[in-house]
């Protein structure tokens, strides 16, 4: 089993089974005319389950045989332009690349010991992207696993910041389309049910100020502990970005700390045209952002940056097998002084390779090239009679529903609308999301890919309507 092994002796055998995956993996993007078989679970979990894990093939050429039957073939390929549901980007190259080295020579980026090199790299682009965003010098931060991550982190050391000794008089505020992940950090902090306080949106889905600082000067007459403002730069559902300057303004004056996910929205950190969308951002207490949704790397690639670097000793624990507290008099860079975790990737190789490769400029070219085309869809979905479209885009995303003309029963329109999406999967031709909107169903469209065209977006929209307009007349065949 030795043989196994990467070392040495078995470079030659490395090269060789990788190149094989390599190559079937690109033979694989080059043939695949749609982004999902439409195969189902019933279908493919017999396959799965009727293999022996305890029954080796003892051959990377036989195992990839098999992966072909039960993965390659039926995955979900986010490189193809009728992919538009979540918030997976296609790849660029570089950072594959960078995942091959980073897997195979495997540094964990918990201590300066096992990863030399790769702290440096680390810290030089968590310096890169604090300069970006204007945290200014103090400022400093730590990759992470994803956006959520990367929230809990942030509200954990806002809760520390906030020096109280009662949990229970904690406040967090967030817009009611903020990320799930806030109401989850708060639950894994120790705060009570009504720590997150939602605030209404308006007509653009953007935080109202008005209604924000009626709720801080609430919180404060009730002698409560106004934690954190959880501000979104790009929201899950809408894409939507809060007023950022105003919301700073508020934090300010009521010594709250200021956070912002930009988990979506970071893109316009290197954008060349739209960077101005997220001025503001430059006055947060701290900022997530997942390099992994617009900066178009491979799954994960997260990072949490603070203004003050002081206050990241809130994750710090020190360990004699790993970190002792010695290491910080000798200067020795310990990532996992910052970090939850403690073994971890180095997934900012990935970035690290694409910066080197393409430049900030190249990243934020194409990601002006998707919000320009959500501008194009924008006008497409509005001036069709057949949708209904929520609000103009800030980012990438168009929330939208099919409006029959000859039915008015909302409840029989939400159901085609969920029918369509479902036929739409199943048939692999294109893969849409949906959401909610006033406790309606709508579906969604989350641009990510350049290689879209508005001629994509036209074609989904028919198959949508055709489906739609299936279920609605054999809803009607089965009513008559």
């Amino acid at each position: 089993m030795r043989s196994h092994l990467l070392n040495d002796t078995t470079a030659e055998q490395y090269r060789r089974s990788v190149t094989d995956g390599v190559e079937r993996v690109a033979a694989k993007l080059a043939t695949t005319g749609r982004p999902f078989t439409g195969i189902t679970v019933d279908a493919l979990a017999p396959r799965i389950d009727e293999i022996d894990l305890d029954q080796p093939l003892h051959d990377t050429t036989a195992v990839l045989d098999e992966l072909e039957d039960v993965y390659l073939r039926d995955a979900i390929y986010f490189h193809h332009p009728r992919y538009l549901a979540h918030l997976n980007c296609p790849v660029v190259i570089p950072a594959v690349l960078g995942e091959a080295v980073l897997s195979a020579v495997n540094s964990s980026l918990d201590t300066w010991d096992q990863s030399a090199g790769g702290t440096l790299i680390e810290r030089k682009l968590i310096d890169w992207t604090t300069e970006r965003i204007g945290l200014g010098p103090a400022a400093d931060g730590v990759f992470t696993s994803g956006g959520t991550q990367s929230n809990l982190q942030a509200l954990l050391l806002a809760r520390e910041e906030a020096k109280t000794d009662s949990l229970a008089k904690l406040r967090i505020f967030a817009s009611e389309v903020s990320h799930f992940s806030v109401k989850k950090s708060a639950k894994l902090l120790g705060l009570g049910q009504d720590a997150v306080v939602s605030i209404p949106v308006d007509h653009d889905k953007r935080m109202q100020t008005v209604a924000l600082a009626r709720e801080l000067e609430r919180c404060a007459q009730d002698g409560l502990v106004p934690m954190a403002v959880v501000a979104t730069a790009g929201t899950t559902d809408f894409g939507s970005i809060d007023p950022l300057p105003e919301i700073a303004e508020l934090c300010e004056q009521f010594g709250t700390w200021m956070h912002v996910d930009a988990a979506y929205g970071c893109g316009l950190l290197a954008s060349l045209k739209h960077r101005d969308r997220i001025n503001g951002i430059e006055r947060a207490d701290s900022v997530t952002v997942d390099y992994h949704k617009s900066f178009f790397q491979p799954v994960s690639s997260s990072a949490v940056l603070v203004r003050d670097a002081a206050t990241l000793r809130h994750a710090t624990y020190h360990a004699e097998y790993l970190n002792p507290r010695r290491m910080v008099e000798e200067r020795i860079p310990n990532q996992v002084d910052k970090s939850l975790q403690t073994t971890r990737r180095f997934d900012a190789l990935k970035l690290w390779m694409t910066l080197r490769t393409m430049g900030a400029d190249g990243i934020g070219q194409l990601f002006d090239e998707v919000c320009d085309l959500a501008r194009e869809g924008w006008k497409l979905i509005a001036a069709d009679p057949r949708f209904d479209v929520v609000v103009r885009p800030s980012l990438s995303t168009l929330v939208f529903r099919y409006i029959p003309a000859a039915v008015t029963d909302p409840a029989e329109i939400d159901r085609a609308n969920l029918y369509a999406r479902k036929a739409l999967f199943a048939s692999g031709d294109a893969i849409v999301a949906g959401t909610k909107v006033g406790g309606r169903h709508y579906l969604k469209f989350t641009l990510l890919n350049p290689e879209t065209r508005a001629s994509d977006i036209a074609a989904v929209l028919d198959l949508i309507a055709g489906h739609a307009e299936q279920y609605l007349g054999e809803s009607l065949d089965r009513a008559s």
